[in-house]
């Protein structure tokens, strides 16, 4: 933790010298810290206390030449030593528009996202706009994996071609490459498409292909209409296959696919208030289907009350029939004061933590409960509670509370 913690520090200490060299009317300095203490009793029974302090720390023209700086971690500890809980730097760059006409760096740790694949990178990303309608991107560097620890030979570079065509196309190709331990571990291809039809038909779509299996790896295929009354429907298709690194164990054993079928329709009855309508069907090879229908009310904030309600019913003929419900409610106080309660009853949830591998972090709960209250101090500053009660598959029953005062600066 101590070696996380000082670079966390390290990176975030750079940009404040040179800040402090430079004169004080040049920069731009904004930012969110987050203190954060949390509450939970472990499988063992046992209370874990994680405090976490994060930082968001943003610095604009530096040297009054249009260079930013962007970082974001957090460093971590459990005060009752019950739980393993990590430090951890998000992104950490230094970044310029326009470093030569139609060109922008971004050098430093940073999350690529491409229809091909997405990672943590330490490394370097260009963009280069060939004209109004097409762009390449061109990035590289070091894989950053938390579970794994760094290796200098674990390399991740990339390429994306976009092209946008009368404000209503936009296309993507996309190629990413990692290797691990100085091994090629995956190589994917993607490419995406939107397309807006006169303000009244959606339609986009996200494909991935495994290039080591030669195997289609990841689609997404969908369409939104919105009627001339405030109806609006959508359908979409989603198909999904386990990719794993070559050089895991993992690779050599057969991976089931999972296919997922969904219809929605929307109601907007008025401003702030819409009422909805889903239907799912979840389709597994070892398992029977199953049918997922949702009907509910939202209401967004526009005053002083926002929530939603909604009914759920799961018909899964291998597992567990379900019929539950979601419902929340929040109320502004008073101008500096906010509480809601919720509770999510017989309803299937999956939280997973993406920074973690070990199968524990997988948690499947059909039963929750919590409350929440904020009091805002004032327009920058304010503290956060929320308590809640949990059921699982993985433990009978726990509570988990957390406390968070923010600071916007």
């Amino acid at each position: 933790m101590r070696v996380w913690q000082g670079i966390f520090c390290g990176v975030l200490l750079v940009p404040l010298t040179l800040w402090s060299a430079l004169p004080a009317q040049a920069v731009s300095v904004s930012g969110r810290a987050s203190t954060v203490m949390e509450w939970y009793d472990t499988a063992r029974e046992d209370t874990a206390v994680p405090v976490y302090q994060y930082l968001q720390l943003s610095l604009r023209d530096l040297g009054g030449e249009g260079y930013n700086f962007r970082g974001y971690g957090r460093i971590a500890d459990d005060l009752n030593s019950e739980a393993d809980i990590d430090s951890r730097l998000y992104f950490a760059y230094l970044e310029k528009k326009d470093l030569f006409d139609g060109l922008d760096f971004r050098l430093g740790r940073q999350f690529i996202s491409t229809t091909a694949g997405a990672s943590l990178m330490d490394g370097l990303a260009l963009d280069y706009r060939l004209s109004d309608t097409y762009a390449v991107k061109l990035f590289g560097g070091g894989d950053v994996s938390y579970y794994e620890g760094y290796n200098v030979k674990d390399v991740l570079t990339g390429i994306e071609l976009t092209a946008h065509y009368r404000d209503s196309i936009d296309l993507g190709l996309s190629y990413l490459q990692k290797w691990e331990g100085g091994l090629i571990a995956q190589e994917l291809a993607g490419f995406d498409a939107n397309i807006d039809i006169r303000g009244k038909l959606w339609l986009y779509n996200e494909l991935q292909w495994d290039i080591l299996s030669e195997r289609l790896s990841y689609a997404n295929l969908g369409g939104k209409y919105r009627f001339d009354a405030p109806f609006t429907l959508r359908l979409e298709y989603l198909y999904s296959l386990p990719v794993f690194s070559s050089t895991s164990i993992y690779s050599v054993f057969a991976v089931e696919e999972y296919e997922e079928v969904l219809a929605e329709a929307t109601w907007h009855i008025r401003r702030g208030l819409q009422a909805y309508a889903r239907y799912v069907r979840e389709l597994y090879d070892e398992f029977s289907d199953a049918d997922v229908f949702e009907i509910g009310l939202e209401k967004l904030r526009t005053g002083k009350f926002s929530g939603y309600v909604s009914g759920i019913c799961r018909i899964d003929d291998d597992g567990q029939d379900l019929k539950g419900f979601k419902v929340r409610g929040a109320y502004r106080l008073t101008e500096w004061l906010e509480a809601g309660l919720g509770a999510n009853i017989d309803v299937l949830e999956r939280e997973i933590d993406f920074f973690e591998t070990d199968g524990s972090s997988d948690e499947t709960t059909s039963q929750r409960y919590w409350a929440d209250v904020t009091w805002h101090i004032n327009k920058k500053t304010n503290l956060q509670a929320k308590f809640e009660r949990i059921e699982s598959d993985l433990w009978d029953y726990y509570n988990r509370g957390i406390v968070r005062f923010n600071i916007q600066f």
